[in-house]
This record gives structure tokens, sequence and C-alpha cells, in this order.
């Protein structure tokens, strides 16, 4: 980190006084978090507590990254948020909380898609990447861009009861890539919306993040660079992996055309797609003109039960012993809660024969 020129206020030396006790940190420590800019991927479960931390903590400037808005749903986990703030961009809603919370520093809330058109040009003002994102066409992504751009990337995720921590791209440490040269197949690990996660999951996992995170502002103690810590949180148990750097990975020199492609989310081009598609606008058009429909709901009962939109419930796992019970000469749509399992049911239904199958696009996030 670069050496902040500025001082601390009154205001501040109250506010931060804690940390002035610290022979560790004291003024030039408090001031080094001063001086560092953070930019933060995703202002969801992850980024919630990362951001929450790092604003009381003083980091001067707090990029906030994030395209989508608050949903009902998020409220369980994503306690940074409330019930009035559903439906507004979590970015804006995130940034205006964070300024209350401490007026001294600086948000710079990002409404944007990450693409790989604009990643470089996002992260290049920000000295440190931290990805709370849920997928991994952008995990990829922000990886490559920080490889690139020399920037370090504090990193986390979830899944379920489970968590994992690391640090990318750190002093010449290894990267994303070489711990995961590829991305699983489309499907395989299902997002927070398909699969669930328990609440207070990502508050764990986004402490040691922004603990990351403070460690490379104030170069403290051993960071997570070529370590991988699995986090249980049923059994409150923490294992560290050691994983190696690969040179070919370090020496990225530009970012891929399509990483959603890439990591199988969506067709390259001159390839051919998965299942067709449908809109809900199309759906509710289609429904309401009375066409012959066979509508197939893949989700568990417990998500039927929250959200309906009917149609006839056969979960994922039971469609192959199910088939015959559906006639393959009616056009069949299936929906889930965001397009995965309903594009794997598709391609299923397809392989045995039915003539006209549809996913319902983004599932019921957009219905």
């Amino acid at each position: 980190m670069t050496s902040p020129d500025s001082s601390l206020s009154a205001a501040e030396t109250n506010r931060y006084s804690r940390h002035l006790l610290l022979p560790e940190i004291g003024q030039a420590g408090q001031l080094k978090l001063k001086a560092a800019r953070v930019l933060v991927v995703g202002c969801g479960g992850l980024g919630c507590p990362v951001l929450q931390y790092l604003a009381a903590a003083g980091v001067g400037t707090l990029g906030l990254l994030d395209f989508d808005t608050v949903d009902e749903s998020n409220l369980q986990r994503q306690v940074l948020y409330a019930t009035a703030d559903v439906g507004r961009p979590k970015a804006v809603a995130a940034a205006e909380k964070l300024q209350a919370q401490n007026p001294h520093i600086e948000l710079r809330p990002h409404q944007v898609h990450l693409t790989a058109a604009n990643a470089l040009g996002l992260f290049a003002d920000y000295q440190i990447v931290v990805d709370c994102s849920d997928n991994f066409a952008t995990r990829y992504l922000v990886n490559d861009a920080c490889v690139i751009l020399g920037k370090p990337l504090v990193f986390g995720a979830i899944f379920k009861f489970e968590g994992q921590v690391s640090v990318f791209n750190y002093q010449s440490g290894p990267t994303y890539r070489c711990l995961h040269p590829t991305p699983p197949a489309p499907g395989e690990v299902p997002n927070c919306a398909e699969i669930g996660v328990l609440g207070v999951l990502p508050g764990l996992v986004g402490t040691m993040q922004a603990t990351e995170t403070l460690k490379i502002i104030l170069e403290l103690g051993d960071v997570l660079s070529g370590r991988l810590l699995l986090v249980d949180a049923l059994a409150m148990r923490f294992q560290p992996i050691r994983f190696r750097a690969v040179p070919a990975n370090q020496q990225l020199t530009a970012l891929a055309p399509d990483y959603a492609a890439f990591c199988g989310e969506a067709p390259a081009q001159g390839q051919a797609a998965g299942a067709p598609e449908i809109s809900a606008e199309e759906l509710k058009a289609w429904q309401a003109s009375g066409r012959p429909l066979q509508l197939l709901d893949v989700r568990q009962p417990h998500e039927q039960a929250r959200r309906s939109i009917g149609g006839r419930l056969i979960p994922l796992a039971q469609l192959p012993a199910e088939l015959g019970s559906l006639q393959p000469s009616v056009p069949v749509v299936v929906h889930c809660a965001s397009g995965v399992r309903s594009q794997q049911a598709a391609a299923l239904l397809l392989a045995h024969g039915f003539t006209e199958v549809y996913s319902l696009r983004n599932g019921l996030a957009d219905y």
C-alpha cells in the first residue's frame, strides 16, 4: 500500500481509538486504511459483512459493484438491508446505509453489469478487489482482471453450511485459476436460490474476507495466499488446504471474450444452444391464450409451498421416473427458481422424444 499523506481529524481519532491503541496499527496504520481504495464485487450475502466491517474500520474509499435489486428472500442473510429496501438497487441502498454508518469515508456505487468490456476500467482505480459474487463466470472474470492489473483478490464462497476463503494474486502468489483451472459443469454446483444457505454463514465467511482485506492494507499477519480455508459451520471446523501457483496463470494479458460461455452458462458463438427458452411475458401470454400447455415445476416441495405459478410439481431428481406420465406431443414449459434446473429438465425431455420443450428464462426471478 502507498503511504497516505493525509491526517486524522479529531472525530476520526475518536472513532478509531481502539485501532489507535493497537501498536500494530496505530495512527500510521489507520492512515493506511484511510488511503486505501477497495472494490467489493457483489453486495449480497458476502458483500454485506465485508462492506460493513471495511466501512467501520475506516477504509477511505469503498466501491460497491452490483446490478441487482433487494429481494425479500435476501433479508434472511443480507443484514445490511431492511424490508423497506425491497426493490431498491443494492449498490445504492448499501452505499446510503454505509455512509450513515461512517460519514468519513467515500462510497462509490457501481450499478452496472460486470463484463469483459468494463472490468479493467472499473478495477483500475482500486488497490484491492474483494470477490463476493455467486457465479463462476464472474469469479473467473474478476480473477483475470486482477491478474492483468496486478491487484490482490480476496475471495469467498458459500454453499449450504460450508464456505471457502482465500487470497489470490497477492505478491506473485497463486491465482483463482491455479486452484480451479476449469469451471464445473453447468448446474453441478447450484447457487443459493437453488439449494439454500444457512443465514449466518455469509456473515462468518464475509467477516473473514474483511479480515484478510484489512491485513493486506495494514501489511499485518499471514495472508491466506496459497491457502484455501474450508469452513464447516455445522462442525465449526476450519481446514486450510495449500495449493501452488501455476506460472501460466499468472501471465494473462487479455480477458476472455465471453466468460458465460467459458463456464457453460451460455452457448459460445458458433455452438448449439441448450434447450429453447421462453420469457415470463411469453409464458403469461401463452397461458392467457388457452393453447395446450404442460407447465412443469422441477423445484422441491418446500419451494413450491412458498411460491407457485401453477403447473405440476416433479422435482428434478424424480423426473426420469415420471417421464411416462407426461405427454410427449403436448408443449412443455419447465421452470425452477432461476433457470438452472429447468434447463437440465428440458434437455432430458428433449432427449426422450418430447417435441416442443421450453425452459423459463431466469425462472421465477422474472415471473
